[in-house]
């Protein structure tokens, strides 16, 4: 009997949505616990030597890091999202590496304390989607026809950009229409939209408010 999956989970993570989307394409059985990040409790700590989720606990072992979490995934579990051939996966893993590094200019974008750093990770974020913007197919996925891991690291991405349309037009993913017909594409994607709760764009939008930063302070003006 195979080992029972349990995802240890934070409502806002990206990196959580990444490893619940696929479970969900591969159809595999887990229990998600949420916990707050902000009280982390002694249990999780002594699963997480990093004190990050997610973390996959596989029996009594903890598998922690959403990088490690999919490979562990692709290598037990049916209905791969890796491509075969080594080189494209290789290429693959590459662009997961990318979305991670995309995830942290994100970070910064939204705790950018004032208008010029803001601005500063703008460029940055709009650099680097115009990389993606010259790689992906959209076609409708990433890489063509078959829904791939690169997939389910951007549709985490793209969702940040919900809550941020709602605040200002920052000109990110400006002049990308593969970007835009991709994003839209993952949005309706049911793995990707079962991967957060009904009230994630409430939570993102309250979680910015309490970041005491430039775009909370152009959030406050647009709900004035």
């Amino acid at each position: 009997m195979a080992a029972a999956l349990k995802l240890i989970s934070h409502k806002l993570c990206p990196y959580v949505q990444r490893a619940v989307i696929a479970l969900t394409e591969k159809g595999v059985p887990f229990e998600r616990v949420d916990i707050d990040l902000a009280n982390k409790p002694d249990w999780f700590l002594k699963l997480s030597p990093l004190g990050k989720t997610p973390v996959l606990v596989v029996g009594d072992t903890p598998i922690f890091e959403s990088a490690v979490i999919l490979e562990y995934l692709e290598e037990t579990q049916a209905r791969p999202l890796h491509p075969a051939d080594p080189l494209r996966r290789a290429e693959h893993r590459g662009w997961i590496e990318f979305g991670s590094a995309v995830l942290n200019d994100i970070a910064g974008l939204y705790t950018a304390p004032d208008e010029a750093a803001f601005r500063t990770k703008a460029s940055q974020l709009a650099q680097k989607f115009a990389r993606l913007e010259a790689r992906v197919a959209a076609s409708p996925w990433f890489d063509g026809e078959n829904f791939s891991l690169v997939d389910a690291v951007f549709g985490p991405v793209f969702r940040y950009f919900d809550v941020f349309d709602q605040i200002g037009d920052f000109g990110i993913l400006a002049g990308k229409p593969k970007l835009a017909r991709w994003r839209a594409t993952l949005a309706s994607r049911p793995s990707v939209k079962s991967a957060v709760s009904p009230d994630y764009p409430a939570l993102l939008a309250d979680f910015l408010k309490r970041r005491n930063s430039w775009i909370s302070g152009l959030q406050a003006r647009a709900a004035a």
